[in-house]
């Protein structure tokens, strides 16, 4: 009995280490950024030259609308507003943050997955970012 409780007691020193080390390598790997990530935020992201970020907001929302999303959810405070859209047989979720840069700015990033993988077609971004531009172009001009 004494050399089961010794075994036993030396596996459970021996474990955390073990699994913790097999881990490691793996987490490590997970937060690993490659020039594709750089090049693929960069595609996502576009400056406004405003500030209000309620405004930036509700035009976002409206586009993601406009596009055929449904929004799943919007938080003012936090700038984040996801919304999902059947695409075939899989569902496109897209998910867009406006926060301010700077004094005279606001930075708008949108993330789109279609089923579980991340969208990294430039063209994809391009037509969201236009579809954008001209609903911000037309609240300013107070045109519904």
């Amino acid at each position: 009995m004494k050399k089961i409780m010794k075994r036993c007691g030396i596996y459970m020193i021996l474990f955390p280490f073990v699994a913790l080390s097999g881990c490691a390598s793996t987490a490590s790997k997970a937060f690993e950024t490659s020039e594709s990530q750089v090049k693929l935020r960069s595609m996502q992201t576009r400056a406004f030259d405003t500030t209000d970020k309620q405004k930036m907001m509700q035009t976002v929302i409206s586009t993601m609308q406009d596009l055929e999303f449904v929004i799943d959810k919007a938080d003012l405070i936090l700038g984040s507003v996801s919304g999902s859209k059947f695409l075939g047989n899989a569902v496109v979720v897209m998910t867009v943050t406006v926060r301010s840069r700077g004094e005279k700015q606001l930075l708008v990033r949108a993330n789109a997955q279609y089923g579980i993988k991340s969208v990294e077609d430039p063209e994809t971004y391009q037509d969201f970012f236009t579809a954008l531009e001209k609903a911000i172009f037309l609240t300013a001009q107070q045109v519904d």
